[in-house]
């Protein structure tokens, strides 16, 4: 059964697992004054598993799209942690693709509604950041693009406020992007059906339709929002063993 963390977050982890996250987190914070200049490297003896069994994740799903026209477009930012993978990993993958925009978008103040398809586990308001968190946010993707290739070309955007409206006007002055990959990480229905809903004409056979948490119960908005727009048993969708509610789709197969 989910549990909520200080931080308001639902995990299924056990008592002792969130005993050895915390120990694991007192550890890095402990280190990193005294890591040197090679921090980011010698930092990684805190990565936990389930970090980077992310990061694979991630790097499969982006290896999918590399020959996909289109920018990538994350709906649910959070803290950023996705975004500024997605950045890096174009720097290893594609480096000179200056048409891979990656685009995230969030209220950054948390659930801006909450609707009665999804359930009584989540609250207007969870998953906020911090006040004005986008700008810092802003520069830390744009410290990660420095260290690639044709770094004076700006590929990354945050776009602020509910998606069920931003996206429309996103549309409206790009008229020009394709979206290889759509990554939907808002948890709840609303927004996730409203962007459903007026990104498929951006879309074309071969991108891929990301979610991150499809057959969960603690956030069944998503699943009802995909079933509505899309229809669950018009795509074939594909998971990995190591990430239990996120599954991914072809668009087009």
């Amino acid at each position: 059964m989910a549990t909520r963390i200080d931080n308001k977050e639902l995990t299924n982890r056990s008592t002792r697992e969130l005993s050895s996250d915390a120990e694991l987190l007192q550890a890095a914070l402990n280190l990193l004054p005294k890591l040197g200049n090679n921090w980011n490297v010698h930092n990684l003896v805190t990565l936990k598993r389930t970090s980077l069994s992310r990061i694979i994740y991630y790097y499969e799903l982006y290896q999918k799209i590399v020959h996909v026209p289109g920018v990538i477009c994350e709906f649910g930012v959070h803290w950023g942690a996705t975004l500024a993978l997605l950045v890096n990993l174009r720097g290893i993958l594609e480096p000179y693709n200056v048409s891979r925009s990656i685009i995230g978008f969030d209220t950054f103040d948390g659930f801006s509604h909450v609707d009665k398809n999804d359930g009584n586990l989540v609250s207007v308001g969870d998953y906020k950041s911090l006040p004005g968190y986008e700008i810092q946010l802003e520069n830390i993707l744009h410290n990660h693009e420095q260290s690639s290739p044709v770094s004076h070309i700006k590929k990354f955007e945050l776009v602020k406020g509910d998606a069920s409206f931003t996206i429309k006007g996103w549309l409206k002055n790009n008229t020009s992007s394709i979206i290889s990959m759509a990554i939907f990480d808002m948890d709840v229905y609303k927004p996730t059906k409203d962007v459903l809903e007026n990104i498929i004409p951006r879309l074309t056979k071969g991108s891929l339709l990301v979610f991150d948490e499809l057959n969960c119960p603690h956030f069944p908005g998503e699943t009802l929002a995909v079933q509505e727009i899309l229809g669950l048993n018009n795509m074939s969708l594909r998971r990995v063993p190591d990430q239990s509610y996120c599954a991914y789709a072809i668009f087009g197969e």
